[in-house]
């Protein structure tokens, strides 16, 4: 069944990727009804941008270390997303980022669609401000310009101004440039490559209220120049908007969006956006922790040239955001649709729903037309401690509260210490894994506490099994594993774990463990492959991933 499936793709790729829809068994905002819940995104696109470009929608998020970077989501009307694809191959410098660099790189960035291109910028804290363009979001992207070499700059936004002047925006981080809660702005040339002006303080959030503004998003309507930045912190603050008819102020503050009566901490941070209709919304994150930070969708309104968002119950003009809402007004209804998740690795191209832990290099692993993707095995350094320091983890964002991975896996192993397995990736983690031993393999569940503090692993081995097949392969016999592994993950991120030897019957297996986010991402959830320090290296075979309730 499989060839006759693999035949089929390979034949109708083209038409495949231009009219499939997926819809995750995990998790759907749309409610077929005309309604939605929150979060529409319930996966960890941090710090989300959005513009509007015609019938389309174009989202990106914070990346981090992660490659590729800055995803691309597509959507028609605001609530049904997929993915488009990258708009970053490679982290900038490149060399830096072949490496795990955890909690580093792309920082909160913003897409503007201007002359025809679409951009994006986003602040690296320890590099400068980066700029990325293309015509086609959904194809390549030019490569990324440096438009300000420093330490400390993030969460830029752009705006060209009806004068032809080019503006930027952006805030500070206290743990590189050893000060934070202010809003700067400064001037690019023309063509937005260059920052030509010194920074000009327009807001300072060190006023016993507004502290740890940052992520500002720059907009102008009717004569005035509005900035809407989050404040308070990222789990428990609000979104304050600024506003001025100057460009560099002074500035009057409201905040627009609370938390209020709310179960949702800390709505803030995002994107204002304009249906084709004349509705506006605000895209925006919660953080959850473990689940990182999920995306949101509310309604705005315009009061007095002041933003409203979510619902004003009391009519202070401070909103709170909605649980569950009719969809945008877009004049035409589109199918349900979510990012994919599961994956049949029947493809060349590797589903946009995976990412490595450090850019991709062509000894990580290949996609094939064979039915699977083979990932080879990290060689581990000669001081080993833990998984931080594993670059090709191959992994994709928990996309629920609640819901199953399952795979089907050959392991294949020469030498003593290979290994294969699933994961569940974060500060902390654990894995089922298959080591090879002598003639056997050994499943064994390995945890990691606080891995960022090198603490080492804690290995429980659980059972001990047969090789499934065993060929010489030059100087060292090959021995190969078929096994199945799958995790459970219940609410609160509690993870258990089961292996199947047949595909059927699923046997339990090792301790829970309570997933954890990792270094601003939320916990993830996938493949690896590693080898002892100075031995040949062993391989896995995935067949499948597999996502269900």
């Amino acid at each position: 069944m499989k060839k006759i499936f693999l035949l089929t793709t390979l034949l109708c790729t083209a038409c495949w990727q231009a009219e499939a829809q997926y819809v995750s068994k995990a998790w759907v905002s749309d409610q077929k009804d005309g309604t939605y819940i929150n979060p529409v995104l319930h996966a960890d696109y941090s710090d989300p941008d959005v513009c509007a470009v015609g019938e389309d929608f174009y989202m990106t998020a914070s990346s981090f270390g992660c490659a590729p970077g800055l995803p691309i989501l597509h959507s028609k009307d605001l609530v049904n997303w997929k993915y488009a694809g990258y708009a970053l191959k490679q982290i900038e410098p490149i060399e830096f980022f072949n490496a795990p660099q955890h909690g580093k790189g792309v920082w909160a960035p913003s897409i503007r669609h201007h002359n025809g291109e679409f951009y994006i910028y986003w602040g690296d804290p320890d590099h400068g401000i980066f700029m990325v363009k293309t015509k086609d979001p959904a194809g390549e992207w030019e490569k990324p310009i440096l438009v300000k070499a420093g330490r400390g700059m993030i969460d830029p936004a752009p705006l060209w101004d009806e004068d032809g002047k080019v503006y930027l925006v952006h805030a500070w981080a206290g743990s590189r440039a050893a000060l934070n809660s202010v809003i700067t702005i400064c001037e690019m040339n023309a063509e937005g490559t260059k920052v030509i002006s010194d920074p000009v303080l327009v807001f300072d959030g060190n006023d016993g209220i507004n502290h740890t503004i940052e992520g500002p998003k720059l907009y102008k309507r009717n004569g005035y120049y509005y900035i809407f930045a989050p404040a308070g912190g990222v789990v428990t603050g609000w979104q304050l908007v600024l506003r001025s008819r100057n460009i560099y102020g002074p500035y009057e503050k409201k905040i627009v969006m609370a938390q209020g009566s709310t179960d949702i901490n800390g709505p803030h941070q995002g994107a204002w956006v304009d249906t084709q209709t004349g509705e506006s919304w605000f895209i925006h994150f919660q953080d959850k922790a473990i689940y990182g930070r999920v995306v949101h969708l509310n309604p705005m309104k315009w009061v007095n040239n002041w933003p409203v968002i979510g619902e004003d119950k009391d009519g202070d003009g401070c909103g709170e955001p909605v649980t569950r809402y009719k969809k945008p007004n877009i004049g035409k209804n589109y199918p349900v649709e979510t990012p994919a998740d599961s994956d049949e690795f029947n493809t060349r191209q590797l589903g946009m729903q995976w990412e490595w832990h450090a850019n991709y290099q062509d000894t990580f692993g290949y996609t094939s037309d064979l039915g699977f993707i083979r990932i080879y095995g990290h060689i581990l350094s000669e001081n080993f401690v833990n998984f931080w320091e594993v670059p090709n983890l191959l992994l994709q964002k928990f996309m629920a509260e609640e819901f199953t991975a399952t795979t089907k896996l050959k392991v294949s192993a020469k030498m003593d210490g290979q290994q294969s397995g699933l994961i569940v990736m974060g500060w902390d983690y654990c894995y089922l894994g298959v080591e090879k031993e002598g003639d056997k393999f050994i499943l064994k569940q390995v945890t990691c506490k606080d891995a960022e503090q090198k603490t080492p692993e804690t290995v429980n081995r659980l059972a001990e099994l047969p090789a499934s097949r065993k060929y010489e392969a030059g100087l060292f016999p090959n021995y190969e594993k078929d096994i199945y592994l799958q995790v459970k993950i219940e609410k609160g991120g509690i993870c258990h774990f089961y292996y199947s030897l047949d595909g059927k019957k699923y046997k339990a297996i090792g301790m829970p463990f309570t997933a954890r986010q990792g270094k601003w991402i939320g916990a993830k959830v996938g493949l690896f492959s590693t080898t002892p320090y100075g031995k040949e290296r062993g391989w896995v075979d995935a067949d499948w991933f597999r996502i269900d309730k």
